[in-house]
This record gives structure tokens, sequence and C-alpha cells, in this order.
């Protein structure tokens, strides 16, 4: 182990303290110690120091994802809290925010302390467990939130399991906010989604498939805002995908709700459109709408009332996903793709890095109360090394995660973290070669 790890000129950005500059940043004993033109002088690479030219690259805060499926306990055939946490460092991220729909659902402090357990084992990012609202994900009973939150969890979500009944979202408003804790409602009135393959639309008339309306999702939006502001609770909407969704969040923003959001990166980047050819890798849940609903979410994610960009990093094997487009599972792999995905954006000029970084790494950790990385002396070290000109493609690159279910497996990407370091440690490095 090193006693100093020296980044030279690098361009260190952290947007949450004002920081872009080109300089020197020095980790001594996992801490932030030096940063600035000049830090480095004095040190040397030798068996205690390692000496990383960062000429090209730019060192930022680590990233955090509030919405990752890690298949373990039950799944793990898909992927497992080993290989989730090391294809999210390779991604560029030191914490990860765990969905409950594993087997057995994590609604128990048994549970949430396995995959803790789990994940302090493991190298990679820090795991943190959202458990169920309702037990077994099945909206009848409310979980015993404060034993849970007692045992590590920060916050809770039945994931793609709408909590429909307006009796229990309230009840579980209710209970949550006792504990500070966020509700994360999966938007899907599931009585007009019954049967539905992918977005109402042409494309859904086109092939045949039963379409899914965009109301059923902007319905349980509307109602659970109503409840959020009536028990003053914090609720936060996953993975957005209507204009009708962004319009209504953007509204209760303006009122002064609490209330919070996200959107993935296949819902900026995707329309329905992918999904001709029967393309299963496009099959996810929302589904992919439409032109002018990406456009409402690009617009929202810039200007800020869509607070986090989330992966809902949802691995599948061959066995869910090689098959009629009815029968596929829906989800696709993020974690190690999110980053190079959305520096697209930042090279066309949708959003600005400054608001990349925030939703990618300050608001998610604000909404899910960890401590957020970042570019200050003495913080913590948990930063990502990026090259943001190194174009691959993952088809043919060794990827941590088990599965390789996305539609952008053959897409060239630019841009790649290089090195992460999480709690102080590097825990992913392809900088070998810069030392």
């Amino acid at each position: 182990m090193t006693d100093a790890l020296v980044f030279r000129d690098v361009r260190a950005i952290d947007p949450a303290v004002g920081r872009d500059e080109r300089c020197d940043v020095v980790v001594e004993r996992g801490l932030l110690t030096r940063i600035g033109p000049g830090a480095s002088q004095g040190f040397t690479p030798n068996d205690r120091v390692r000496v990383v030219d960062g000429g090209g690259c730019w060192l930022l805060p680590a990233l955090v994802d509030q919405h990752v499926h890690l298949r373990e306990p039950g799944y793990e055939y898909k992927e497992d809290i080993a290989s989730g946490l090391a294809a999210a460092a390779a991604g560029g991220y030191a914490h990860v925010c765990a969905m409950p729909n594993t087997n057995p659902v994590n609604d128990t402090r048994a549970v949430t302390e396995l995959m803790l357990a789990r994940g302090a084992e493991c190298t990679g990012a820090r795991l943190h467990p959202i458990v169920a609202i309702t037990r077994g994900l099945e909206g009848k009973q409310l979980t015993e939130l404060a034993e849970l939150k007692a045992a590590g969890a920060v916050g809770a979500s039945d994931d793609g399991r709408c909590v429909t009944s307006s009796t229990m979202m309230l009840r579980a408003l209710e209970y949550a906010r006792n504990f500070n804790l966020p509700i994360i409602q999966h938007a899907e009135d599931h009585e007009l989604t019954q049967g539905a393959l992918m977005h109402e639309g042409e494309i859904s008339a086109r092939l045949g498939l039963r379409g899914w309306p965009r109301v059923a999702e902007d319905a349980i939006i509307a109602r659970d805002v109503l409840f959020a502001e009536y028990v003053g609770a914090r609720y936060h909407a996953a993975h957005i995908s209507t204009a009708g969704a962004v319009r209504i969040l953007r509204e209760a923003k303006a009122r002064g709700i609490s209330v919070t959001c996200e959107v993935t990166p296949h819902h900026l980047l995707l329309t329905d459109q992918a999904v001709l050819g029967y393309d299963t890798a496009c099959k996810v849940n929302p589904p992919l709408r439409e032109a002018e609903d990406m456009a409402a979410l690009r617009s929202a994610l810039a200007d800020g009332t869509i607070d986090v960009i989330a992966t809902d990093h949802a691995p599948q094997s061959s066995l869910e996903k090689d098959c009629e487009f009815a029968e596929a599972a829906p989800g696709l792999v993020g974690l190690e793709l999110c980053l190079p995905l959305m520096l697209g954006l930042v090279r066309e000029g949708t959003l600005s890095l400054g608001r990349l970084l925030d939703a990618m790494s300050t608001q998610p950790a604000r909404i899910m109360g960890i401590s957020a990385p970042t570019l200050q002396e003495r913080a913590l070290a948990e930063l990502t090394l990026v090259d943001p000109e190194l174009a691959w493609t993952p088809a043919t690159t060794r990827l941590a995660t088990k599965s390789r279910n996305t539609p952008f497996l053959d897409r060239t990407l630019v841009g790649r973290a290089v090195m992460t370091l999480v709690g102080g440690t590097v825990v992913h490095d392809l900088a070998g070669g810069r030392a």
C-alpha cells in the first residue's frame, strides 16, 4: 500500500465547491491533503508514492447511483453484489443504492444486514440498501421502517411495483416522515398497463404490441405529489419518462413541496423507435417514450427540475432477453456505460458538465443521506479519474458486470473512468500506464 497517491496536472472539477482548475492533487493515507498548482512538488515516484500523470484527464468527485439492482440474494446468475460493486467502481461510482426486489425481498432486518455484510466483504463501490415499502412488495402491509432504518436502510421503495393503494401510500409517507426516509415510487397504474409491452403510440400499433399510456405514470405522480404535500413527507419519483410527469413535478417544486425525481440515460437517449425490430434490449420499465418526452426530460434535467441521473442498472441473463419480445424481462445494464453516454450530452451542448456532475454525484448523495464525494482538502478521497477522450466499445471490452443486456453494446463511447477511489482506496485502476 502506498503512503501517497499524487495526480499531476489534472483538470480538477467539483462544481459543488466552485472548483475547475488545472492543478495537482495529493492523496495521503486516504485523505485529500493538497490541491493546487505545484501541490505535487516534493513527491517523486517510489515504493511508497505513486505519481499518476493526469495530462488530459479530469479528476472528479466519485459518482453516486441511487437506483441499481444487484440481484443478490436470489438471482446471482444475473449479477451478485461483488460483480455489481465492481461494475460500479469501473463506472466511476463510489456509492450505489440497491433496490429491494431480491429473493427473499429486502423487507426485513436480516436481509438488509446480509446485504451490507456482503457488500463490506467486496472491493468496489459502497452498498446502501433501499428496503421495501410493503412486505413482499405486495402492497398490503407496511414494513417496519424504523427497524430497517436502524439496520442501515437509506430509503424505501416497492421498486418495479407501484404502491397503487392510496391508503397504503399515504400511510407509508406518514410513517417514513418520522425517520426522514425518502419514499421512492415506481409510478405506474397497473390497471392501465395490464399486458402492456411498450409505450402506447404509433410504433406499438405498427408492431401489434399492447401499449402503456403516459397517463398511467402521470396519474400516480399527480396523486403522490398531493399526498406528499398533505403529509409533509419526502417523495422521490423513480425513472420518470413522460413530459406530463415533468410538468407535474416542476409545478410541485415551484409550490415548495418536498419532491425529487430521477431520469435514466436510456430515457434521455432513446425513443420507442428503438423497439422496431422487436429488440428486447430496448424493453424497459417504464418504456421508452416518444421524441417529445425525451426533449422534455432533457430540458428538465438541464434546468434542475429533474434532480438526478440514475442508471436503473438491471442485469438480465440471455435466458431473460434472448426470447420473444412478449416474454423478455425488462431492463438494461448501465453502471459502466452511464458516464460516457452522458458525456455525449455534454459534448453536444444539451447539458453542462457542472449540471451532469451535480446530477450524478451531489444530488443523489443529498437525497439518500450519503456524504457527498468532494474535491476539498481534508476530505475523504472518493474520486474518479476520467479520460474524456478515450474511445471504447462495450462489446469488445471486458465488463465487470455479469450481464450484457444493453442496446449500447456496439456503440463507440467516448470517455471512461480510468481510476476510482472509494473510502481513500483505489478500487478500479486502468491508469497504470500513466504512472
